[in-house]
């Protein structure tokens, strides 16, 4: 008796360990689907998983995190610049979502190369001289 009760519990056990993989590889999290507490979460959570050192594609952080919240870009020397910035915590219940409420993440030719500060520092740094473009 107490094999057969063993045994139901395995195979209980392995039934909801198959639907939680099945789960999770074939509906995945779509951040314009939750709420906006959840998505500062989802988005703060994936952000900081983030290795700049590894080839991270625009696209690809796209297609994960959704559109991003505030978006800044320019061309130079034939680079395009682009800072991208994702909500991860609320300052200020005003219903604004402002860049000191988000991280941002440097693109250079669509390839990540920083995040968060060091995307800003960077960002700036590299942005031509609005004076030098006349």
């Amino acid at each position: 008796m107490k094999i057969k009760t063993l045994l139901w519990l395995l195979v209980g056990i392995g039934i909801y360990l198959l639907a939680t993989l099945v789960i999770l590889r074939f509906y995945p999290d779509n951040p314009a689907q939750m709420n906006w507490q959840d998505r500062e979460a989802f988005n703060a959570k994936f952000i900081q998983r983030l290795d700049v050192a590894k080839p991270v594609q625009q696209e690809y952080l796209i297609s994960r995190l959704g559109s991003p919240d505030i978006t800044e870009a320019y061309r130079s020397n034939d680079a395009v610049y682009q800072l991208l910035y994702y909500r991860t915590h609320r300052k200020a219940a005003d219903g604004i979502t402002t860049a000191d409420e988000c991280t941002a993440l440097l693109f250079v030719d669509r390839q990540l190369s920083a995040v968060g500060d060091d995307a800003i520092a960077r960002y700036l740094e590299l942005q031509p001289d609005a004076r030098s473009i006349e």
